[in-house]
């Protein structure tokens, strides 16, 4: 078992507001060793691709389903994370990986996200619980204000899926319930520092700014479902298939690194609905 446990105070953070922030959460090694595997992946830059906000700036990210050993699979079943995902999801069922994505926005040119909750491209896929999904999402390098950090609306997974539809190549929430949601509850700009880790429910409504700094926005993004928790019109076997977890120290053992080619990732022409 990991020696990293939530606290009771930070899974309570987490059923009242929707998300919780772990400080620290990868050491200053497990973001270095990420940071530089992922810059140098050609896997990852082969299959990389971009979608346009509704001003055709472009963020890039590479999607894949089933996570294997190198450096983002390994964090991806850690220990750490997966019991964490365990004590935060509704239901006992074993925890499974939905896909992983690596967002990667840059300097000037990253482009917006716009206001959705991640169920609402989810539902599509016909998983019917909500509460038994969420996203963790591991800073590799800073986040800020100035470079397009995440916005959430705290308390805002309360309010249950709310209807999408396409703005620009992402699918965004009805603009009359984000007003009313930012009317009501609280806006908060998740700056995180590389290593710093945010887990959040798949019905938070959250969102972020273009990049228009000089610096980049890297995050690795990995979502779970419960086991019980099956999705009807989804072919990728990932999102019910317990994971077989990794000690924490893992990432830093060996000679993990990039991604094999063979990963099966998404392909913009398939279904950019996944994406967050």
């Amino acid at each position: 078992m990991s020696r990293f446990q939530l606290t009771p105070q930070q899974k309570a953070g987490y059923q009242r507001d929707g998300y919780v922030i772990v400080p620290a959460f990868c050491t200053p090694e497990e973001v270095s060793k990420l940071h530089r595997v992922a810059v140098e992946d050609a896997a990852i830059r082969k299959h990389s691709y971009d979608l346009n906000d509704q001003t055709g700036k472009k963020t890039r990210l590479a999607l894949w389903f089933t996570p294997g050993e190198d450096v983002y699979g390994l964090l991806t079943r850690s220990e750490r994370i997966v019991h964490s995902v365990h004590e935060l999801l509704d239901g006992s069922a074993p925890v499974c990986h939905f896909h992983s994505k690596l967002m990667q926005k840059e300097p000037r040119v990253g482009g917006a996200w716009e206001w959705h909750q991640d169920y609402g491209y989810w539902y599509k896929n016909e998983f019917l619980f909500p509460d038994q999904m969420l996203s963790v999402m591991v800073a590799i390098t800073e986040a800020t204000r100035e470079n397009g950090c995440l916005q959430v609306i705290r308390g805002s997974h309360k309010m249950g899926r709310v209807e999408h539809g396409f703005a620009g190549e992402q699918v965004g929430a009805a603009q009359r319930y984000v007003d009313l949601a930012l009317e009501t509850m609280e806006r908060v700009y998740v700056q995180l520092k590389p290593g710093d880790a945010l887990f959040f429910h798949s019905n938070l409504l959250h969102r972020s700014e273009a990049n228009l700094s000089e610096s980049a926005r890297w995050s690795l993004i990995s979502c779970y479902n419960r086991a019980s928790n099956v999705a009807y019109n989804e072919k990728h076997l990932s999102c019910i298939t317990p994971l077989a977890t990794v000690p924490d120290d893992a990432l830093l053992r060996g000679g993990a690194s990039g991604i094999a080619a063979e990963t099966d990732f998404l392909t913009k022409d398939a279904d950019v609905s996944l994406t967050n």
